[in-house]
């Protein structure tokens, strides 16, 4: 290293010469030196040149050469490694060169450009330092009417620093939409294309720049428009790809609808094309992806995607090679496609999950991909965590289908890798998983029993306790499938898994979804008179006290029939009746019910009633008795008189329990 170093020492010194026109030659013979040379960038480096370089460049005295020169130098020195952008972020080369963009001189202004745009564009810089003065995006707004060069580089450095809606906002607000429009028609490529990816950032997941974009022209010709010129086969990938990434989004945000042309038959074709094998693996990654996210929720897309050019049978492909064999002469880039092959993997679950998300004959022919559920096994286990729950998010897809959760669910023992996947996954996989493991403990699922012997209670009880609401929802839920028809075995353990205190923090859980799932455990745990009489007998006071709460706090109309229905169940168990009929507290609601201005609220009040005064049922007339001095023969006369068929069905039906 001494030697290295000391071979490279001259560079340096030359910086600190009186002679301005030496320290000009001196930046000069430095920026030849370095150009491709990352060992003697780093040997400068460490040498101390970026502080002599940075004072240089601000120096007034400085001429606007040497100026210029050092902008030149230092990008050339931020297009070695990572390390090397680090070091100039450390000596504030940022703030040195945006003042640099105050100068007059246009080729020193395009020379900090690039040299900024070289800096962003590397992963270890962050965004934030492009907005921590406001007027610098105001400035480089006007900058765009410079040249092609500020065009192309602040465009770049746009599309690389708007991360998020933040700084999406931040953008539009400076007239981002406006200033950039034109730049989409310029005769250079690269401001075309760099313009193309700024909207492209821009209208990611953000309505209010895609309804704008929507109706901006650009010589008599509107955006979408555009868009779909640069969408044609005769365009380079990279632009297609871009402008099928900005209709997308925008067709996402609702600015486009998902039945206009432009999107069915220039988009969609457009990104099935790029999931092709003679794409590279990055076209091959961002074409499936971007597919995934454009057919996500609208089930015609999924349909015409899933017959166009076999695709499904093209995705196939991303499990198996990561280059097309022709591509291969290349050794640089046989080894770069191998080292991201699991691109390929999570590209291709992400839009298996996406194709099969409402269609059950499109699961059908996923499934029926060679070796696919396969696959997915192995994708849940695999160490990248996108690709794990990518696996998981197709496997969720697929077990919304009741065909596959008896087939090749089965077949393959699917529920023992995502048992596995539970125990100790980041909250994003978590739900995923357990919702899928919702759907595989639906009581026609085979694989139901299995997943009980391994110890789900205890995981989902465990998920009912989350901060995270998705996972409260996704634990509840589960436990309500495994309850429904299940065996008292089982509703005991769920029961003793989730403890009584536990049962009413969910029943006052501040989320209504939360609320319905866990009276609907309730609901199937208090199904089949055996077990509500022994449910009953053991939990009673407890669940009628949450019955009570319920029906007296402030809840909407679907609350309180599941809070009735659950009444009617229990009105139904042989010792379990009475402890309804010794709450006069209760009796009196369920007569308010019956009353109620809503039919649904009437109708459940009616079947508890039935179930309370059923004649062939031992102590049938004492409860008859008890319940005509409350009055409720008399509103079951007057609702035997009722318009809704159902009702009146209902009073005559127990009316007649009465005359028997």
């Amino acid at each position: 290293l001494q030697e290295v170093t000391a071979s490279s020492r001259h560079y340096v010194d030359r910086l600190f010469d009186l002679d301005p026109q030496k320290v000009l030659q001196g930046v000069i013979d430095m920026k030849n030196a370095v150009i491709g040379n990352n060992k003697q960038k780093a040997n400068l480096i460490v040498l101390g040149a970026v502080p002599r370089l940075l004072y240089l460049l601000q120096q007034e005295s400085s001429s606007t050469e040497l100026r210029t020169e050092c902008a030149v130098v230092l990008g050339s020195l931020a297009m070695g490694t990572e390390n090397n952008v680090k070091s100039l972020l450390d000596c504030h080369i940022i703030p040195a060169l945006l003042q640099g963009l105050l100068s007059p001189d246009l080729k020193f202004i395009e020379a900090c450009l690039r040299c900024l745009r070289t800096i962003f564009i590397s992963p270890v810089t962050p965004e934030d330092l492009l907005y921590t003065d406001a007027t610098v995006i105001s400035h480089l707004m006007a900058l765009l009417s410079r040249s092609r060069y500020t065009q192309e580089y602040i465009c770049q450095i746009f599309s690389h620093c708007c991360k998020g809606p933040d700084h999406q906002t931040i953008l539009f607000n400076h007239g981002a939409v406006q200033s950039i429009a034109h730049l989409l028609v310029s005769t250079s490529y690269k401001v075309r294309m760099q313009a193309l990816k700024c909207f492209s950032v821009l209208a990611f997941e953000n309505p209010q720049v895609s309804m704008t974009l929507v109706n901006v022209s650009v010589d008599g010709e509107l955006l979408p428009q555009i868009f779909v010129k640069m969408l044609q086969r005769d365009k380079p990938i990279e632009m297609q790809l871009t402008s099928a990434k900005c209709l997308t989004s925008m067709c996402r945000a609702g600015a486009i609808r998902t039945d206009d042309p432009c999107i069915v038959l220039k988009t969609l074709p457009c990104l099935v094309r790029m999931c092709s094998k003679d794409r590279l693996l990055e076209e091959r990654v961002e074409g499936a992806e971007t597919l995934a996210y454009l057919i996500e929720t609208d089930v015609e897309l999924q349909r015409m995607a899933s017959i166009t050019d076999h695709l499904i049978v093209m995705l196939a492909d991303y499990f198996k090679y990561p280059s097309s064999v022709s591509a291969i002469t290349d050794i640089k880039r046989l080894d770069h496609d191998l080292k991201h092959a699991h691109e390929l993997r999570q590209a291709a679950f992400k839009l298996y999950a996406s194709l099969g998300a409402n269609d059950e004959d499109i699961r059908k022919k996923i499934i029926e991909t060679e070796n696919m559920m396969d696959r997915i096994v192995n994708g849940l286990s695999e160490s990248s965590i996108k690709v794990r729950l990518a696996a998981v998010r197709c496997l969720h897809s697929l077990s919304r289908s009741v065909q596959q959760l008896r087939t090749s669910f089965q077949d393959h023992a699917v529920w023992k890798p995502l048992m596995k996947v539970l125990q100790n996954a980041p909250n994003e996989i978590l739900v995923v998983a357990s919702s899928t493991l919702c759907n595989l403990l639906l009581e026609f699922s085979p694989s139901k029993e299995p997943i009980l012997e391994s110890g789900a209670i205890e995981l989902l009880c465990s998920l009912t306790q989350s901060e995270n609401l998705a996972l409260r929802v996704n634990g509840i839920w589960a436990l309500m499938n495994m309850a429904f028809q299940a065996e008292q075995k089982i509703k005991s353990d769920i029961l003793r898994g989730l403890s009584t205190e536990q049962l009413f923090q969910l029943l006052s859980d501040s989320d209504v979804n939360v609320l319905m799932k866990t009276l609907g455990l309730l609901r199937n745990l208090l199904s089949t008179r055996p077990h509500i009489d022994h449910i009953m007998s053991t939990h009673g006071k407890q669940i009628m006290q949450a019955v009570t709460l319920i029906l007296e706090g402030e809840h909407n109309i679907e609350v309180k029939e599941q809070t009735l229905c659950i009444l009617a169940n229990i009105a139904d168990g042989t010792t379990a009746k009475e402890l309804i009929m010794t709450n006069d507290d209760i009796l009196q609601k369920i007569k308010y019910y019956m009353s109620h201005s809503n039919a649904k609220l009437q109708l459940a009040a009616m079947f508890c009633i039935s179930n309370l005064i059923w004649n062939e049922e031992e102590g049938s007339q004492e409860r008859q008795d008890k319940l005509r001095d409350m009055g409720v023969v008399d509103i079951l006369h007057k609702l035997s008189q009722s318009s809704d068929p159902n009702l009146c069905d209902k009073a005559k039906t127990a009316l007649q329990q009465y005359l028997a």
